[in-house]
């Protein structure tokens, strides 16, 4: 390649990328899924589109394909939020497993009978349609926010049946029948136990590392988080393991693991993660060629009509019949099954593997996505709203609490940034009641810095800077967080964690006494005047109640 061809390529990929951040924006703003923007640049400049690009090479699809999808499920790993899957792992799991293997099975059974596919390209496609992609169900949800139960399966779900997902179609897309049910079973659960036990061992190895090697610049801890994750899939792979499922665990590890730096690393992860998404999509529009699909259009909808009404729906009241969920919660678990950037991808397999009308499968599985995405992403806040499922807009926001070790020094400098409905809004630095060896020592607000008094009152929109020492790291950090959710009084009033003093936790009558006093407006508030005491008593009491 001549240096005026990599000139113009280098700036063919960046008007590409121009042209898809503005496609974010113009998703953020129509609601529905960004996807479907970036296979629509792709189709754009491939054939029949306005440059004709000619490009037809599956295999190289499916690479870079593979690629991206280890980048996306990292990204998706860093940003779960363990409290919110731990409830949840037992019906992600039936969802996975035994829904998928419900949803394959009537799938392919419509394939079979209404469009007259042989039972190996039913097969294929009901595997390959049964992955759903938690990053276009929560592109549409970003303005109906869901409980954590519902998040916390379809997350897991999501991050989960790629796993089986993808054993399933590299299995009905080997050349003869698939023999002995029960040993594909067999093969799929011992893949995903190796899998998971790769995934979790290289998870708390990188964060254990991370945790006590002091790296010489802020960033290379992004760097170095990305490349464990990474380093799972391979391992697992290796090891003749699920992959998809190793890298997922590790980063689900790390990113529950308070490492330095994670507000720079979990942005880092998010650029990687629409980079790989707006790579793949555009590769795969580019790979389609439009004109074959007009004749594969009806059959895609008949499909998809199955598998949204029919399939998808039973797999979720049948895998989670155990489960005390309400049935308006399982309607709309049924409904947010979208599928994404991994049917399609998948789809890409029989066609490298040579069988026999694999293009037809991928043209289904492409009219499929698109059109039921079109359909589903829509509507789907609207059908939150109508079944009432949304949590509270004013719920307490989370801290964002970065933390940066200083190592020859044995502390850490915690960066708290205090966002508009935390209740750490109107609490005085005294009355955060830090522990012994933690202190604020500057408060960054407008724009302007400085070292705060003990009677400075925190705002929202404030960053501070506070330094502790390494054996009471965890405790000021909890502490902060505890005061974020329950305001000033939290821990004298039983809210959140963090009401353990210096010289120990008070009893409880103690502070059943000095919370009655303070509503009385009385004296003995610590770290204050009376005053201020009895506004703090009750605001401390709203924020428990």
């Amino acid at each position: 390649m001549t240096v005026h061809a990599l000139n113009e390529l280098l700036l063919v990929c960046s008007l590409v990328l121009l042209v898809a951040v503005a496609a974010v924006r113009i998703s953020s703003r129509s609601g529905l899924p960004s996807l479907l923007l970036y296979l629509g640049i792709g189709i754009a400049m491939g054939q029949d589109g306005i440059f004709d690009v000619k490009f037809d090479n599956a295999e190289l699809t499916q690479v870079i394909g593979y690629a991206a999808l280890v980048v996306i499920l990292a990204e998706g790993g860093l940003g779960t939020k363990w409290k919110e899957v731990r409830p949840a792992l037992p019906a992600a799991a039936m969802l996975s497993t035994v829904g998928v293997g419900i949803s394959v099975g009537v799938t392919a059974s419509a394939a079979h009978y209404l469009v007259g596919l042989d039972w190996q390209q039913a097969l294929i496609i009901g595997a390959v349609v049964s992955s759903t992609d938690a990053a276009a169900v929560f592109s549409v949800l970003r303005k109906v926010p869901l409980p954590s139960r519902i998040t916390g399966v379809l997350e897991a779900e999501s991050g989960f049946n790629d796993a089986p997902v993808v054993i399933l179609v590299v299995a009905f897309s080997a050349v003869g029948p698939v023999e002995h049910w029960y040993v594909l079973v067999g093969e799929i659960a011992l893949e995903l136990a190796i899998g998971a036990a790769i995934g979790l061992a290289v998870g708390w190895l990188g964060s254990f590392g991370l945790r006590h090697v002091a790296l010489p610049a802020s960033g290379l801890y992004p760097i170095a988080v990305m490349a464990i994750a990474v380093s799972a899939y391979a391992a697992g792979a290796m090891a003749h393991g699920s992959g998809f499922l190793a890298v997922y665990l590790a980063a689900m590890v790390l990113g529950n693991s308070k490492l330095p730096h994670w507000p720079a690393t979990r942005g880092f992860a998010d650029g990687l993660g629409w980079l790989a998404q707006i790579g793949m999509f555009v590769l795969l529009g580019l790979l389609v060629t439009p004109h074959d699909l007009i004749g594969d259009f009806w059959p895609a909808v008949a499909v998809g009509l199955v598998l949204t009404a029919v399939a998808r729906p039973l797999s979720v009241f049948i895998s989670l019949a155990p489960f005390t969920l309400p049935r308006r919660e399982k309607a709309l678990m049924s409904w947010a099954g979208l599928r994404g950037a991994v049917p399609i991808v998948l789809a890409t397999i029989p066609m490298v593997s040579g069988i026999e009308g694999s293009t037809r499968v991928f043209n289904i599985v492409f009219v499929l996505v698109i059109v039921y995405t079109l359909i589903q992403g829509p509507t789907l806040p609207w059908l939150a709203r109508a079944l009432k499922i949304s949590d509270d807009p004013s719920e307490t926001a989370d801290l964002g609490i970065e933390s940066a070790p200083l190592e020859r020094l044995r502390g850490h400098l915690l960066s708290v940034a205090i966002p508009g409905r935390s209740k750490m809004h109107g609490v005085e630095v005294a009355e955060l009641r830090l522990p012994s060896g933690a202190a604020v020592t500057l408060v960054v607000r407008d724009g302007k810095s400085f070292v705060p008094a003990p009677s400075t009152v925190l705002r929202r929109g404030d960053e501070l800077l506070v330094v502790a020492t390494d054996p009471v790291r965890d405790a000021a950090e909890a502490r902060l967080r505890s005061v974020g959710e329950g305001g000033k009084l939290a821990g004298w009033l039983g809210t959140g964690g963090g009401g353990r003093q210096d010289d120990g936790s008070p009893d409880a009558p103690h502070v059943m006494k000095l919370a009655k006093k303070l509503g009385r407006g009385g004296e003995g508030r610590p770290g204050g005047s009376s005053g201020r005491a009895s506004r703090g008593a009750s605001g401390g009491r709203k924020a428990h109640h």
